[in-house]
């Protein structure tokens, strides 16, 4: 073992994990016994009737999750960040915010949305009379909104411990170079927290791509709407909902492999 000028022992990176250990290759075994047996005893003459709504329903999710996501995550950042810097007139609707969020089901958020919020606008013509009751009157906008709220509820506590735990010292150096605050902001504490935020956020966007089939409750063509209705049509029960089950897990590997990509280029990474 290397040692240091100081004295101490040098890092040695963990050394990469073999693909074929033992419990591994058992693994492999039993998800090709699987994938035989699935292939082999079930029936799968239905698929070439249903692959392109399939196709459109993988898309769909796609979409809403990256929308989502994406327009969540522009949220949740001045909402940690009010609760870290303040003002109390912004943290405290923030702090509020967050907990209504994350304390009640998206179920129940997005009926209240759907049937709630769009109920009303149906009874005011002005409403029905714009140029938005085409867009109002349908019911992505819904599951849009219920979903990027709850994305930014939860990763907007994400980034509050996130801001909260970047070091005082960086941010005094960036002002002791004469950085303005949205230049400090801009160039070390966003990147810095975001650093810290990027392991809990891989998480948060596999939960999201988990919660987008309760928008087929409102009648959004999804991935998991086209799969009930493969049910309702052939009485199926194990052949769609396992070919569901292979789609969530080959989104959520890529989705994870995107994220751990993303780890290995920051070069501050273990900082």
């Amino acid at each position: 073992m290397t040692e240091t000028v100081s004295g101490m022992p040098a890092y040695q990176p963990p050394k990469a994990r073999h693909l074929f250990e033992p419990h591994r290759l058992l693994l492999m075994a039993v998800f090709a016994a699987i994938v035989f047996c699935a292939a082999w005893f079930m029936r799968w003459d239905w698929l070439p009737k249903y692959q392109w709504r399939l196709i459109a329903g993988v898309w769909q999710t796609l979409l809403l999750l990256f929308s989502t996501a994406f327009f969540g995550f522009l949220l949740a950042v001045p909402i940690g960040l009010v609760q870290v810097t303040g003002p109390r007139l912004l943290a405290w609707p923030a702090k509020i915010f967050c907990t209504i969020i994350r304390g009640t089901p998206l179920l129940l958020q997005l009926w209240l949305l759907y049937y709630g919020l769009g109920s009303l606008f149906a009874q005011y013509p002005e409403i029905r009379s714009s140029f938005l009751w085409p867009y109002l009157r349908q019911a992505w906008p819904y599951g849009f909104a219920a979903l990027m709220l709850s994305f930014a509820a939860y990763e907007g506590e994400v980034m509050r411990g996130a801001f909260a735990g970047v070091p005082k010292g960086e941010l005094e150096a960036a002002r002791a170079f004469g950085m303005s605050r949205l230049t400090m902001f801009r160039r070390i504490w966003l990147p810095r927290a975001i650093h810290r935020a990027l392991p809990t956020l891989t998480g948060e966007t596999v939960l999201q791509l988990k919660s987008t089939p309760l928008v087929a409750t409102i009648t959004v063509v999804d991935v998991y709407a086209v799969i009930s209705k493969v049910r309702q049509d052939t009485y199926l029960t194990y052949e769609p909902l396992l070919l569901l089950a292979l789609i969530y897990l080959c989104l959520t590997g890529l989705l994870v492999m995107a994220f751990r990509f993303l780890e290995n280029r920051i070069p501050t990474r273990g900082a």
